[in-house]
This record gives structure tokens, C-alpha cells and sequence, in this order.
């Protein structure tokens, strides 16, 4: 491949690969919602500061399974103080997937996002690998309940049904992801002849391992920090991910 020294070489690159591909799968991150106003804790060390100031624990604790049965009062304080944002709406890089699904190039989505931003984009191929804030259960009964009833909760929320308290159906630390969510997704990226990687690290495992399962033309990686694969990448352009795939498909005339 021709060194591709400028931006704009590489947006045209991206535009060219996206035109001659028949199935992409993007693999997201939550970068790819942070020009949704959204914060990535990850890169955010103010957000991140803060979080820690007033629970006196890092993030990693509070979404932990062990401190959700320990403490559900502070567990949904944080949740609904930094991780719901249900005014959000997505961005280009939501908005340009949608689009490629529609015209038959995209076959998925795999993200690691909990924000919902790529269905309410209208995508309907999404992997959510860590689940979604949009999602709530009753942990004794099962029965299913919407953002909205867990938003207008107070404290803790209990189950209509049962008395049980109700949880977003989000991967939390110390618990596994959910294995048919996973298989399908390996076998989307296993089958692409397109990966898109927008808005992630590749630092969280085993979902960054996904990766290695993709055997198709083009490794796509868009991303405004260094990821441990950006060597490997086909195209690696350091930029934001809505802006970039917006001007691509801009060039392809979509």
C-alpha cells in the first residue's frame, strides 16, 4: 500500500475500501460516542477524578458485581449520575453504519457500548457486548422493565411484581459476557472482509481479542490515541470517528 501521509489521502483510502467492500462489521468503542457529549472515562481523567472524589472508589469497583450487592444505593447513584445519558443522540459515526446496514455493506455492529446510541441510530444488526442501559430485568423474577421506570426510581428500584431490585442488563467486572452474544459476534467479524475499528483502545479484554478472529482484506482502525493494533492496520487514521466516516462517505456520494 502507497504511504498515505495526509489526512485527506486517508479519508480517500477509507472511501475507496468502504466502496469495494461487501461486508463490514465495525467494532466500537466508546469513542465513537464521546461527539455525542458522551465521556470516555477511559481517556477523561477529570471525569475519572471526580468519580473517585465523591465515592472515594474508581469506576472499576462501582461497577463491580460484588460492590452492586454490597451497596445498590451508591451502585445506582453513580449509574444514574455518569452512565445514563438518555438525551444523547447519535453521531455521525452511529448515523454513517446505519446508512452502510441499509445499502446491504455493513452486516454489523460489535460494540462495547452500553449507550444505545447505534440502534436508536437504526442499525439492527448490534452486538452489544456489555449490554445496555435501555435494558432492565428484576433479578429474582426476570421481568423486564425500561431506562424510564429505573430514571424515575428512587434510591434503589424494586421490581412491580416481586419486591426485587431491578438492574440494567449490563456486564458489570467480576461477571462473564454473555456467550450467545459473544459467538455471534466472532462470527460476524470471522466473516467480514471489512473490520472497522472506531473509537477504541483495544485495551478491554476478551472483547479487544475479537479481533483476532477477523481474516478479511481490510483492518480498519479510526481512533484519536495509539491502539496496540495500530501496526497491524491496513488504514489507521488518528482522528475522530463521526467527522472521518462522514467525509468518507461524503466522497462515495452517500
Amino acid at each position: 500500500m502507497a504511504d498515505l501521509k495526509t489526512d485527506e489521502q486517508k479519508i480517500e483510502k477509507l472511501a475507496e475500501m468502504i466502496g469495494g467492500s461487501k461486508r463490514i462489521v465495525a467494532f466500537t468503542g466508546a469513542g465513537v460516542s464521546t461527539e455525542s457529549n458522551i465521556p470516555d472515562f477511559r481517556s477523561a481523567r477529570g471525569v475519572y477524578e471526580a468519580i473517585e472524589r465523591r465515592y472515594g472508589k474508581p469506576a472499576e469497583v462501582l461497577l463491580s458485581h460484588s460492590f452492586f450487592k454490597a451497596h445498590p444505593d451508591i451502585f445506582f447513584d453513580y449509574l444514574r449520575s455518569y452512565l445514563i445519558f438518555p438525551d444523547a443522540q447519535p453521531n455521525d459515526a452511529h448515523k454513517t453504519l446505519a446508512v452502510l446496514e441499509q445499502l446491504g455493506k455493513a452486516a454489523a455492529v460489535v460494540t462495547q457500548n452500553i449507550d444505545g446510541l447505534h440502534t436508536k441510530a437504526g442499525s439492527k444488526n448490534v452486538c452489544e457486548l456489555h449490554g445496555s442501559v435501555y435494558k432492565n430485568y428484576c433479578i429474582d423474577c426476570g421481568e423486564n422493565y425500561t431506562l424510564d421506570f429505573v430514571l424515575t426510581s428512587s434510591g434503589i428500584p424494586h421490581c412491580e411484581k416481586c419486591g426485587g431490585i431491578v438492574r440494567p442488563n449490563v456486564v458489570l467486572y467480576e461477571e462473564p459476557l454473555d456467550s450467545s452474544v459473544t459467538e455471534k459476534a466472532i462470527n460476524e467479524i470471522a466473516h467480514a472482509d471489512m473490520l472497522l475499528i472506531m473509537g477504541t483502545s483495544l485495551a478491554v479484554y476478551p472483547a479487544a481479542g475479537f479481533i483476532g478472529y477477523f481474516k478479511g482484506k481490510n483492518l480498519v482502525i479510526i481512533n484519536k490515541d495509539a491502539t496496540p493494533y495500530d501496526g497491524k492496520a491496513n488504514l489507521h487514521i488518528q482522528a475522530q470517528a463521526g467527522k472521518t466516516m462522514r467525509t468518507a462517505l461524503d466522497i462515495l456520494g452517500i
